[in-house]
């Protein structure tokens, strides 16, 4: 690592009219590097990427509908169908949990034994 002579900031290899040199960035003070191929052996320049929010993608993945239709009343709008499965949610020598979801308004709701 070389630092710069007139601020003390870290030096880094730049590329300036196709030669490379090591800059530094904080002042620009630049200086010619003795061995081309020792400053490549010696330094990995990496450059830290920033991210905007407008830049995020939002990925939307689709919901399935697991399970079968079932009679079953919905608490929150008193619909009488609703899908319906089972999923072992405690230990092993408990009974399974039932998850039902109303055809009409998607309420979810669960049934233990």
């Amino acid at each position: 690592m070389e630092y710069c002579p007139k601020c003390g900031s870290l030096m880094l290899p730049a590329k300036v009219k196709d030669k490379v040199v090591l800059k530094c960035n904080k002042c620009g003070y630049q200086k010619a590097p003795g061995n081309v191929q020792a400053l490549a052996e010696k330094y990995t320049l990496r450059k830290r990427v920033e991210h905007r929010p407008e830049d995020k993608i939002i990925v939307v993945e689709k919901e399935m509908m697991i399970g079968v239709k079932v009679p079953a009343k919905c608490p929150k709008c008193g619909h009488n169908e609703a899908y319906y499965h089972e999923q072992q949610t405690r230990s092993a020598d408990e009974p399974t949990t039932r998850f039902f979801m109303c055809t009409k308004c998607g309420y979810r709701w669960r049934e233990y034994d």
